[in-house]
Protein backbone atom coordinates (compact mmCIF):
# COMPACT_ATOMS: atom_id res chain seq x y z
CA UNK A 1 0.00 0.00 0.00
CA UNK A 2 1.63 3.56 -0.87
CA UNK A 3 1.42 5.73 2.56
CA UNK A 4 1.10 8.75 0.10
CA UNK A 5 -2.15 7.63 -1.84
CA UNK A 6 -4.94 9.59 -0.53
CA UNK A 7 -7.68 7.51 1.19
CA UNK A 8 -10.80 6.30 -0.50
CA UNK A 9 -12.80 8.53 1.46
CA UNK A 10 -10.24 11.65 0.38
CA UNK A 11 -10.86 10.46 -3.09
CA UNK A 12 -14.76 10.36 -3.11
CA UNK A 13 -15.24 13.03 -1.12
CA UNK A 14 -13.15 15.52 -3.24
CA UNK A 15 -15.10 13.64 -6.28
CA UNK A 16 -18.38 14.03 -5.19
CA UNK A 17 -17.80 17.43 -4.84
CA UNK A 18 -16.90 17.63 -8.37
CA UNK A 19 -19.74 15.87 -9.66
CA UNK A 20 -22.36 18.17 -7.78
CA UNK A 21 -20.60 21.13 -9.27
CA UNK A 22 -21.09 19.92 -12.58
CA UNK A 23 -24.58 18.96 -12.06
CA UNK A 24 -25.94 21.86 -9.93
CA UNK A 25 -27.97 22.37 -6.71
CA UNK A 26 -31.19 21.15 -8.53
CA UNK A 27 -30.23 18.22 -9.86
CA UNK A 28 -31.71 14.77 -8.32
CA UNK A 29 -29.94 11.62 -6.33
CA UNK A 30 -31.37 8.60 -5.40
CA UNK A 31 -32.31 9.66 -2.14
CA UNK A 32 -35.53 9.72 -2.27
CA UNK A 33 -37.00 13.53 -2.57
CA UNK A 34 -33.82 15.09 -1.91
CA UNK A 35 -31.76 17.22 -4.92
CA UNK A 36 -28.37 17.80 -5.08
CA UNK A 37 -28.74 20.90 -2.29
CA UNK A 38 -30.60 18.37 -0.06
CA UNK A 39 -27.80 16.34 0.02
CA UNK A 40 -25.10 19.05 0.02
CA UNK A 41 -26.26 19.85 3.47
CA UNK A 42 -27.03 16.53 4.75
CA UNK A 43 -23.63 15.72 4.69
CA UNK A 44 -22.80 18.88 6.28
CA UNK A 45 -24.71 18.91 9.31
CA UNK A 46 -23.27 15.32 9.88
CA UNK A 47 -19.81 16.09 10.31
CA UNK A 48 -20.20 19.88 11.55
CA UNK A 49 -22.99 18.35 14.28
CA UNK A 50 -21.90 15.05 15.60
CA UNK A 51 -24.75 16.05 17.94
CA UNK A 52 -27.62 15.80 15.54
CA UNK A 53 -26.00 13.49 13.01
CA UNK A 54 -26.83 10.66 15.26
CA UNK A 55 -30.85 11.39 13.95
CA UNK A 56 -29.74 8.98 10.90
CA UNK A 57 -29.95 6.36 13.56
CA UNK A 58 -32.07 7.83 16.73
CA UNK A 59 -35.80 8.68 15.42
CA UNK A 60 -36.09 10.68 19.01
CA UNK A 61 -32.96 12.77 17.48
CA UNK A 62 -34.00 13.59 13.70
CA UNK A 63 -36.06 16.43 13.76
CA UNK A 64 -33.35 17.98 15.18
CA UNK A 65 -31.03 16.87 12.23
CA UNK A 66 -33.40 17.83 9.93
CA UNK A 67 -33.97 20.94 11.50
CA UNK A 68 -30.59 21.65 11.30
CA UNK A 69 -30.51 20.83 7.76
CA UNK A 70 -33.06 22.81 6.09
CA UNK A 71 -30.75 25.66 7.49
CA UNK A 72 -28.15 24.77 5.85
CA UNK A 73 -29.76 24.40 2.66
CA UNK A 74 -30.19 27.45 2.90
CA UNK A 75 -26.22 28.53 2.58
CA UNK A 76 -24.91 29.36 -1.36
CA UNK A 77 -24.39 26.45 -3.32
CA UNK A 78 -20.75 27.31 -3.65
CA UNK A 79 -19.96 27.58 0.49
CA UNK A 80 -21.95 24.04 1.04
CA UNK A 81 -19.79 22.28 -1.38
CA UNK A 82 -16.64 24.54 0.06
CA UNK A 83 -17.50 23.07 3.36
CA UNK A 84 -18.08 19.59 2.06
CA UNK A 85 -14.12 19.84 0.01
CA UNK A 86 -12.75 20.90 3.28
CA UNK A 87 -14.00 18.34 5.76
CA UNK A 88 -15.36 17.78 8.92
CA UNK A 89 -14.41 20.28 11.67
CA UNK A 90 -11.91 19.97 14.26
CA UNK A 91 -14.11 19.37 17.25
CA UNK A 92 -15.86 16.72 15.14
CA UNK A 93 -14.58 13.06 15.66
CA UNK A 94 -15.08 12.47 12.03
CA UNK A 95 -12.25 14.32 11.32
CA UNK A 96 -10.16 12.34 13.02
CA UNK A 97 -12.08 8.90 12.01
CA UNK A 98 -12.39 9.77 7.75
CA UNK A 99 -10.55 7.06 6.70
CA UNK A 100 -13.21 4.40 8.95
CA UNK A 101 -16.71 6.56 9.24
CA UNK A 102 -16.56 8.06 5.22
CA UNK A 103 -15.34 5.14 2.72
CA UNK A 104 -18.82 4.03 2.44
CA UNK A 105 -20.67 7.29 2.67
CA UNK A 106 -19.34 8.77 0.10
CA UNK A 107 -18.52 6.41 -2.61
CA UNK A 108 -22.49 5.60 -2.04
CA UNK A 109 -23.54 9.27 -1.88
CA UNK A 110 -21.50 9.92 -4.72
CA UNK A 111 -23.15 7.01 -7.16
CA UNK A 112 -26.51 8.63 -5.57
CA UNK A 113 -25.47 11.43 -7.91
CA UNK A 114 -24.10 9.86 -10.75
CA UNK A 115 -26.84 7.44 -11.17
CA UNK A 116 -30.08 9.79 -10.48
CA UNK A 117 -30.47 10.06 -14.13
CA UNK A 118 -30.42 6.66 -14.85
CA UNK A 119 -27.80 7.30 -17.53
CA UNK A 120 -24.89 5.82 -15.46
CA UNK A 121 -21.81 3.51 -15.90
CA UNK A 122 -19.45 1.64 -13.82
CA UNK A 123 -16.04 3.37 -12.43
CA UNK A 124 -13.36 0.89 -12.15
CA UNK A 125 -11.34 0.73 -9.22
CA UNK A 126 -8.03 -1.14 -8.38
CA UNK A 127 -7.42 -3.97 -6.31
CA UNK A 128 -6.79 -2.01 -3.05
CA UNK A 129 -9.99 -0.37 -3.35
CA UNK A 130 -12.18 -3.08 -4.04
CA UNK A 131 -10.84 -4.97 -1.33
CA UNK A 132 -11.90 -2.12 0.79
CA UNK A 133 -15.28 -1.63 -0.91
CA UNK A 134 -15.95 -5.34 -0.71
CA UNK A 135 -15.01 -5.48 3.13
CA UNK A 136 -17.03 -2.72 3.97
CA UNK A 137 -20.21 -3.85 1.78
CA UNK A 138 -20.26 -7.95 3.11
CA UNK A 139 -19.89 -5.95 6.55
CA UNK A 140 -23.16 -3.82 6.30
CA UNK A 141 -25.07 -6.78 4.30
CA UNK A 142 -24.31 -9.28 7.50
CA UNK A 143 -25.54 -6.69 9.47
CA UNK A 144 -29.25 -6.81 7.84
CA UNK A 145 -29.00 -10.22 6.89
CA UNK A 146 -27.94 -11.72 9.74
CA UNK A 147 -31.44 -12.81 10.59
CA UNK A 148 -33.27 -13.55 7.08
CA UNK A 149 -34.84 -17.06 6.86
CA UNK A 150 -32.08 -17.90 4.15
CA UNK A 151 -28.69 -19.10 3.98
CA UNK A 152 -27.34 -16.29 2.03
CA UNK A 153 -23.94 -16.19 0.01
CA UNK A 154 -22.40 -13.06 -1.23
CA UNK A 155 -20.25 -13.37 -4.45
CA UNK A 156 -18.71 -11.58 -6.80
CA UNK A 157 -18.95 -12.18 -10.48
CA UNK A 158 -15.92 -13.78 -13.00
CA UNK A 159 -13.56 -11.62 -13.79
CA UNK A 160 -13.26 -9.31 -10.00
CA UNK A 161 -10.12 -9.42 -8.92
CA UNK A 162 -10.02 -9.31 -5.39
CA UNK A 163 -7.02 -10.29 -2.20
CA UNK A 164 -9.24 -12.53 -0.78
CA UNK A 165 -11.97 -13.89 -3.05
CA UNK A 166 -14.41 -16.02 -2.20
CA UNK A 167 -17.98 -16.15 -0.76
CA UNK A 168 -18.50 -14.28 2.32
CA UNK A 169 -21.97 -16.73 4.26
CA UNK A 170 -24.24 -15.01 6.59
CA UNK A 171 -28.23 -15.71 7.48
CA UNK A 172 -29.95 -18.85 9.18
CA UNK A 173 -27.51 -22.04 8.65
CA UNK A 174 -30.65 -24.09 7.66
CA UNK A 175 -32.46 -22.25 5.40
CA UNK A 176 -33.22 -21.86 1.60
CA UNK A 177 -29.71 -21.18 0.16
CA UNK A 178 -29.89 -17.60 -2.01
CA UNK A 179 -26.91 -16.57 -4.16
CA UNK A 180 -26.17 -12.63 -4.55
CA UNK A 181 -23.61 -11.98 -6.90
CA UNK A 182 -22.23 -8.67 -7.44
CA UNK A 183 -18.70 -6.58 -7.66
CA UNK A 184 -18.03 -4.33 -4.60
CA UNK A 185 -19.20 -1.27 -5.30
CA UNK A 186 -22.54 -2.62 -6.57
CA UNK A 187 -23.40 -5.02 -3.76
CA UNK A 188 -22.48 -1.67 -0.94
CA UNK A 189 -24.81 0.47 -2.74
CA UNK A 190 -27.43 -2.53 -2.15
CA UNK A 191 -26.69 -2.87 1.32
CA UNK A 192 -27.27 0.59 1.59
CA UNK A 193 -30.45 0.13 0.03
CA UNK A 194 -30.28 1.37 -3.62
CA UNK A 195 -31.98 0.16 -6.17
CA UNK A 196 -30.28 1.26 -8.99
CA UNK A 197 -27.60 -1.33 -8.76
CA UNK A 198 -26.47 -3.99 -10.92
CA UNK A 199 -27.04 -7.35 -8.27
CA UNK A 200 -28.32 -10.48 -9.24
CA UNK A 201 -29.84 -12.70 -6.68
CA UNK A 202 -30.55 -16.36 -7.22
CA UNK A 203 -31.55 -19.32 -5.04
CA UNK A 204 -34.82 -20.75 -4.18
CA UNK A 205 -37.34 -18.53 -4.14
CA UNK A 206 -38.35 -18.73 -0.71
CA UNK A 207 -35.29 -17.41 0.41
CA UNK A 208 -34.87 -14.90 -2.50
CA UNK A 209 -38.34 -13.52 -1.56
CA UNK A 210 -37.10 -13.81 2.40
CA UNK A 211 -34.19 -11.72 0.91
CA UNK A 212 -35.92 -8.65 -0.65
CA UNK A 213 -38.22 -8.57 1.89
CA UNK A 214 -35.23 -7.50 4.37
CA UNK A 215 -35.10 -4.00 4.79
CA UNK A 216 -31.79 -2.65 3.35
CA UNK A 217 -29.64 0.38 4.39
CA UNK A 218 -29.89 3.08 6.96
Amino acid sequence: MNSDRRTLAQRERSALVETMRAAGPDAPTLCAGWTTRDLAAHLVVREARPDAAVGVVLPALASRMEELRLREADRPWDELLEKIAAGAPWYSPLRYADRLANAAEYLVHHEDVRRADGEWTKRQFDIEDLDRIWSLGTTVSKTFLRRVAARVDLRTPPGIRLTKPGAVSTGAALAPMVSVTADPVELILWAFGRDAVDVDISGAQQGIDAVKAVPRGF
